[in-house]
This record gives C-alpha cells, sequence and structure tokens, in this order.
C-alpha cells in the first residue's frame, strides 16, 4: 500500500518542501497534538490532523478549510517519519490535488536539516 502510494507521488526533501512553503506552499502537520506536544512543531504550519485531511482540503466539501480555493493549491503533508503523510498525500491527488506530496523523513528529517522548529506545547 505505502509503495503504490508513494509511486503516485513526487515526493521532496524537507530542503525542497521549505522552499516550496516559502513560495505559498501549505505546509500541512497531520500529526496528532500529543505527538506534536512531544515531538515539536513547525511554526506557521497549517495543523489538519489526519483523520479529517480529505475533507478539509477537498474544494467542494462544504467543511472545507478557507486554503481549500481549488484542485492546484499546493500541500505539502508532513507526519513524524514520512510514512503517514504518504498516504495522506495520495487521498489528496485522488481528490483531485494534483500537487500534493509529502516530505520525505517528515518531521524527523524537517528538525535534522536543521529547518525551523519549536518545542513545548505552545503552537499544539
Amino acid at each position: 500500500m505505502l509503495d503504490a502510494a508513494r509511486s503516485r507521488i513526487a515526493r521532496v526533501t524537507p530542503q525542497e518542501a521549505a522552499r516550496r512553503w516559502a513560495a505559498g506552499a501549505y505546509l500541512v502537520d497531520i500529526r496528532p497534538a500529543a505527538q506534536r506536544a512531544r515531538e515539536g512543531w513547525v511554526p506557521g504550519s497549517r495543523v489538519v490532523e489526519r483523520n479529517v485531511l480529505e475533507w478539509r482540503f477537498d474544494p467542494a466539501s462544504d467543511a472545507r478549510l478557507p486554503e481549500a480555493t481549488g484542485y492546484d493549491v499546493d500541500v505539502l503533508v508532513l507526519c513524524s517519519e514520512g510514512y503517514t503523510s504518504s498516504l495522506a498525500a495520495d487521498a489528496l491527488r485522488s481528490l483531485g490535488l494534483a500537487s500534493a506530496t509529502d516530505v520525505i523523513g517528515g518531521f524527523v528529517a524537517w528538525v535534522a536539516a536543521g529547518l525551523p522548529h519549536e518545542m513545548g506545547t505552545e503552537g499544539v
């Protein structure tokens, strides 16, 4: 299942994700609050937990986020280690969000790359 999902998305490194985010993409953290509290978070990222991701980013959904303006929205999905995010990004692509992808290695790789992150419960 994971290999099949990954074959349909163009995964990005943390550095490429940071560049795309700076250019206007949405960095979406799908980890549960307890995991973000334990591991840390990326300031300015959009938190949308995995169990609600599809209907929050589907432009056709009545419960969509304000950011879900169309199927051309650039969504970069972030989980802890880059497994759940691959499945989530593939689900978004199946909705029609053609540029949806995930961050290789997830939050762990983001931190290891020296990219901005915070610890504690303030941003959780």
